[in-house]
């Protein structure tokens, strides 16, 4: 069943546990997890980045995951993920996303304000939610390139930023990073607590993906309600090229499906994994 953000995270948030954001491509990522998830009983965004909207892609993808979240009994959320513009955004929420995220965190506290707030009104006007983003979390874009160095999100600016935009969701920067770490991060657990004490809005963690493990767990009792994967997918999946290449090298002429089900072997695996550090197996 297709849903928002102000239906699956508030529950999150009181039982301590976070909602897995995975970030997909429309030709084998949603039926894959939207089927572990649904064995697994867990509730699950299924977010796209603006490279995978391109051309047809939006319609394709939210086309997709529309016509299969009616099969599905755990709450499915389509996501738009870094939206950097209020015409994707429109986009998007036109097409069927039932939440935004627009990331205002390359702008100065005022401007980044102003430009969610707006978005904010509409599309709370058309029954959508919206995740915005206090502080900068670094790392590398999908080309590979460094975004340069991240800015850790100040406690002090949250309740002005909460207070004033109206959002339903707040991706917060406490030492994760975009894509592959370079080094081991060391999160900010300490400032997450200072952040939780001052808002009820539920608190997102971008850059899950290579995170230590029980350092995403001490983040998600300090009140992060949405973690976000992309990166170590990819790396799964990728995993998997060898193996279904075989398959296509034992028989020319294989069956679709059958060549790519190490791949979605691969995906499902390392899902589960995410699902059980962010404890929301068994929700629903």
């Amino acid at each position: 069943m297709l849903c928002t953000l102000n239906e699956v995270l508030p529950h999150a948030r009181k039982h301590k546990y976070a909602v897995t954001a995975f970030d997909i491509v429309p030709e084998i990522f949603p039926r894959a997890i939207l089927d572990l998830c649904e064995r697994r009983r867990a509730p699950l965004i299924l977010a796209a980045l603006a490279h995978d909207l391109d051309g047809i892609g939006l319609d394709h993808l939210a086309g997709v995951v529309k016509a299969l979240a009616p099969s599905y009994t755990v709450p499915v959320v389509l996501h738009l993920d870094h939206a950097d513009s209020f015409d994707l955004v429109k986009r998007c929420i036109a097409a069927g996303f039932s939440s935004v995220m627009f990331d205002g965190s390359h702008l100065p506290l005022a401007e980044n304000i102003a430009a969610t707030r707006e978005i904010v009104r509409y599309a709370h006007a058309r029954g959508v939610t919206v995740e915005a983003e206090l502080g900068f979390v670094a790392g590398n874009d999908l080309g590979g390139t460094s975004t340069g160095d991240g800015r850790l999100t100040d406690p002090a600016e949250v309740k002005e930023f909460v207070d004033n935009t109206d959002v339903d969701a707040l991706a917060v920067s406490i030492g994760t990073a975009h894509g592959v770490y370079a080094s081991k991060p060391n999160l900010d657990i300490a400032r997450l607590k200072e952040i939780t004490a001052v808002t009820d809005v539920p608190l997102v963690l971008h850059g899950g993906s290579g995170t230590p493990e029980d350092q995403l767990v001490q983040a998600i009792r300090a009140g992060i309600t949405k973690l976000n994967i992309y990166a170590d997918m990819r790396l799964a999946m990728n995993s998997r090229v060898t193996d279904a290449a075989a398959a296509v090298a034992a028989r020319a002429d294989e069956l679709p499906d059958r060549v790519l089900a190490p791949l979605v072997a691969g995906l499902q695996e390392e899902a589960a994994k995410k699902l059980e550090l962010t404890m929301c197996v068994d929700r629903y």
